[in-house]
């Protein structure tokens, strides 16, 4: 309840001081504005409207002056002839007069000049007794006297009258108004002979002025400069004749002047109007137009109601928005002052829960915020470290509770001499922990200082740098640190003294890996960096290069015998059996030897010397060592000169690059028969003429050529072995490297297709390091390969791990027995016991056998009562080009047939 009463009071003074007041004061006076705004134009929209009113009205009354002025001189024209007609005849006598005018050609002469002027109206000739003597509407004249008339008198009786008098009267034919304008007629003597006149009917004027559209309540007159009332719009019969000029001064002005525009009560309806008029030029009329002011003010009232709507709903708009601003405002007032709480709440707890000690000081040196860690960091009281404690009191509160060792004063002298700039320190408590202190000053004088326990962290980095500089396995150093240690030291060699690096490579290990496992491995490394470690003197420097290899470095090295003792030690370490996870293990190694400066003095050229003489150890049948020699330079550039140019020559297409394809027949051991042939790679070099496979397989192994050539030999000689005999059987070699692409299944239908080679006349050769390297995956392909009808064979059994596992796990066609076997078959020794062995299981599991390398007679001899099923060798063909095992097909098949003719003809003869 007091939260929310607290709230409405912060939320009041927030609308009272905050920005909202100044919004609901802006609001306010817009809105002000915009009323006054109204107002103001209300009244210049209301002047502009009675403006505009009377404008109009002046303007109807000089449109109508200046019509009406034309059509009574267009009469006056007529009456000035007319006069001058009576002057010309010199009638000077009254009775002279009425006889002369009173005839039927002068009612003719007036019809005819009315009917040019139709507006005028009827003319009317009276004597100077007032008789009517002649006019232009009837024939005969009616008999009328007019001596009664107003004008009439005037004419006769006062002769300074003005010639031409205009008066409303009753027509004493029509008994209408009529307005008469009548000219008098005197003789050469000045005698009054009388008038020649006209009557116009008021309603013609009054209709011309309906055409004329003013409003409502608008009124158009005409009337004499002397007052009278001739015409009127809208018509009112009590007013005709009526004399206005006795009213008011402002209204007697109006028939003083010619013109005038003004505003007063009218006198007829009482109403309040605008009044305009204007005096005709040439006679004494006036045209009179009106209007009430409230009639001048309608479109001005719409338009105030237009504008009193769209100010209202202007207003109503502000006020709306205004209202619904100031509720969103306080909205996120509050909402803001809940988040700062929320957020305040939140940051004591971020800060609580820091995994750093938190302090912040004034500029007075006194505590302001204290976390818990700090507290827990350090064991310390919370009643002592509170806000406004001063910093030398914490420091001495950490000194009496243990977690402090040095001098109070010192340290708090030195801390605030640096407390204007970011620093930091790391200290070390006397429970052996490490804190790391970071000061971060303030602009008003204080400073945040934060404690972080790094104990952790640096036994962390130092066991990230330890593991960037050895070897996780072995614990030995790794390259990186290797290569620092020998930069170092080739940088500090003296004159009298080299450095040897050993470059060491375990043989056979990967064996080891593939058959035994990798934990087996690891063991084996293990125990081979321990027993190198031990075999190495004390200024020597052992590291693992990664892998199955290992670096020695020998210092301050005078004669070479020292090198050979180092490398008999390692022998000897490397060659003693080892316990690994239950197995027992001898193993040896290829090591290559350079020497610094003797060698090389640059980093990059020892170590390329002593990885050259490593290999040089390996190719010379391994468990040796070399020491570099620059003829290793140059068999290594020879053989990226053989990458090159392979890679250059399977570019070409494999025969326009030198390769061919040559076939090594099989030969039947039990009917001579030549059963299929071996496909073989040949290379014939542009330059160096014919290379052996044993020198360009491994490169092309080693580099992943022997994909290319793999897939470009299988599919020449599918489609040279398409033009075969049907029972000779065409074999082909398959590497290890070429299972791991994972596409050699498909090749290989792919090539069969193209040839038209029945799969089951196409045997493949693989050795047991396809299987050995990953046996799952190249079993899957075989028994794809085999399920298509492809032939399998084994090759070069018995000289590697022979695993009999293989044999079971996989149904071979066929085990080629490896010329090894067969070359000392026929000696005492020899191994003919283990070629019986190999042909008794290959019949045990219904596979064929075929001997390699047979080159004696004594050999074909010896396999054949062995019961082996084919041999191959040079004792009947080495390989041949395509076109030549075409015609050794065909020699040997004559022969055959020969041989049996032979044989036929002695069974018969005997």
């Amino acid at each position: 309840m007091m939260t929310r009463f607290g709230s409405r009071l912060f939320d009041h003074a927030f609308v009272r001081s905050g920005p909202i007041r100044w919004l609901v004061v802006g609001g306010a006076l817009l809105i002000a504005a915009i009323a006054i705004g109204s107002v103001l134009m209300a009244q210049n929209f209301r002047e502009r409207a009675l403006r505009n009113s009377s404008r109009e009205l002046e303007n109807t009354v000089l449109l109508l002056a200046h019509h009406f002025d034309q059509q009574l001189q267009d009469f006056a024209v007529i009456q000035k002839d007319f006069v001058d007609q009576v002057r010309t005849t010199g009638i000077a006598a009254r009775e002279d007069f009425r006889k002369r005018f009173s005839g039927q050609d002068v009612h003719r002469m007036l019809r005819s000049k009315i009917e040019a002027l139709p507006y005028i109206g009827d003319v009317n000739i009276v004597d100077a007794e007032g008789n009517l003597i002649n006019s232009s509407s009837t024939w005969p004249t009616p008999k009328l006297n007019l001596a009664d008339r107003a004008y009439f008198r005037t004419f006769k009786y006062d002769p300074n009258s003005p010639d031409v008098l205009i008066q409303p009267l009753h027509s004493r034919i029509s008994g209408a108004w009529t307005v008469v304008i009548v000219r008098r007629i005197v003789g050469p003597n000045g005698e009054f002979l009388g008038a020649v006149g006209r009557g116009i009917d008021p309603a013609k004027f009054e209709k011309f002025f309906a055409t004329v559209v003013l409003g409502e309540g608008a009124t158009i007159s005409m009337l004499h400069r002397d007052g009278t009332l001739l015409a009127r719009y809208p018509h009112s019969s009590e007013l005709m004749g009526r004399n206005f000029k006795t009213g008011s001064f402002e209204q007697q002005r109006v028939f003083d002047l010619d013109r005038y525009a003004g505003r007063f009560m009218s006198p007829v309806d009482g109403e309040d109007r605008l009044i305009s008029s204007r005096a005709l030029p040439h006679f004494p009329i006036l045209m009179m137009a009106t209007t009430t002011r409230a009639s001048a003010l309608t479109d001005w009232r719409e338009q105030i109601g237009i504008l009193i709507s769209v100010a209202g709903a202007s207003a109503l708009a502000i006020a709306g928005v205004l209202i619904a601003v100031v509720r969103k405002l306080l909205e996120q007032h509050r909402a803001s002052r809940e988040r700062l709480t929320l957020e305040k709440l939140r940051l004591d707890r971020a800060v609580n829960n820091m995994t750093q000690g938190l302090l912040l000081f004034d500029a007075e040196r006194r505590l302001v915020v204290c976390n818990q860690r700090y507290l827990e960091m350090y064991g310390l009281s919370a009643k002592i470290v509170k806000p406004g404690s001063s910093f030398h009191d914490i420091i001495a509160h950490r000194k009496a509770t243990g977690s402090f060792t040095g001098d109070v004063d010192d340290y708090v002298a030195r801390v605030l001499k640096g407390i204007h700039a970011r620093n930091s320190m790391v200290v070390d408590t006397s429970d052996g922990r490490s804190i790391h202190i970071l000061n971060e000053p303030l602009a008003d004088g204080g400073w945040v200082a934060t404690h972080e326990d790094i104990t952790e962290r640096r036994r962390i980095e130092e066991r990230i740098t330890h593991l960037a500089h050895y070897d996780a396995l072995t614990d030995l150093p790794n390259r990186t640190m290797f290569h620092e240690h020998l930069r170092a030291e080739l940088a500090a060699v003296g004159h009298d003294e080299q450095i040897a690096v050993h470059y060491i490579d375990i043989d056979e290990f990967k064996g080891v890996n593939d058959a035994l496992g990798h934990l087996v491995g690891d063991e084996l490394l293990k125990s081979v960096a321990a027993s190198l470690r031990r075999c190495a003197a004390p200024t020597d420097f052992v590291a693992r290069l990664g892998g199955d290899e290992f670096a020695i470095v020998q210092s301050a090295v005078t004669s070479r015998d020292q090198v050979d003792e180092l490398v008999a030690r390692i022998f000897a370490a490397i060659r003693a059996p080892f316990d690994c996870m239950g197995h027992h293990l001898t193993t040896d190694a290829s090591v290559g030897i350079a020497l610094a400066p003797e060698h090389g003095t640059a980093l990059d050229q020892i170590l390329k010397n002593a990885d050259m003489a490593m290999y040089a150890a390996k190719s010379a049948g391994r468990r040796t060592y070399r020491f570099f020699e620059p003829e290793m330079d140059a068999k290594v550039r020879e053989r990226r000169q053989i990458e090159s140019d392979l890679r250059q020559a399977i570019a070409q297409g494999g025969r326009d690059g030198g390769l061919e394809v040559h076939y090594q027949p099989c030969l039947s051991l039990k009917d001579d028969r030549i059963t299929g042939c071996e496909a073989l790679v040949r290379w014939r070099h542009p330059e160096r003429g014919m290379i052996s496979p044993a020198e360009f397989i491994p490169i092309a192994e080693d580099t992943g050529q022997i994909n290319e050539i793999g897939e470009w030999v299988l599919a020449t000689a599918c489609r040279d072995a398409a033009n075969w005999p049907d029972d000779i059987r065409l074999a082909v070699n398959v590497s290890p490297v070429q299972f791991k692409s994972g596409t050699l299944a498909l090749k290989i239908m792919a090539a069969l297709a193209a040839s038209n080679l029945p799969a089951s006349r196409l045997e493949l050769e693989i050795t047991e390091a396809v299987l050995i390297r990953d046996d799952d995956t190249a079993l899957a392909i075989l028994h794809q390969l085999r399920a298509i009808g492809v032939r399998i064979a084994l090759d070069d059994f018995g000289t590697g791990y022979s695993s009999l596992s293989y044999l079971h796990r996989f149904p071979f066609d066929k085990i080629k027995i490896d010329r090894c076997f067969v070359d000392d078959i026929a000696g005492p020794d020899g191994s003919a016991s283990i070629v019986q062995a190999v042909v008794n299981l290959a019949a045990a599991r219904r596979m064929t056998t075929t001997a390699e390398g047979v080159e004696t007679e004594e050999q074909q001899r010896l396999l054949r009562a062995l019961g082996c099923s084919e041999m191959q060798g040079y004792l009947f063909s080495a390989a041949k080009p395509a076109d030549k095992v075409l015609e050794l097909f065909a020699l040997h098949r004559s022969r055959l047939t020969q041989r049996d003719g032979h044989a036929s003809r002695r069974r018969e003869a005997g």
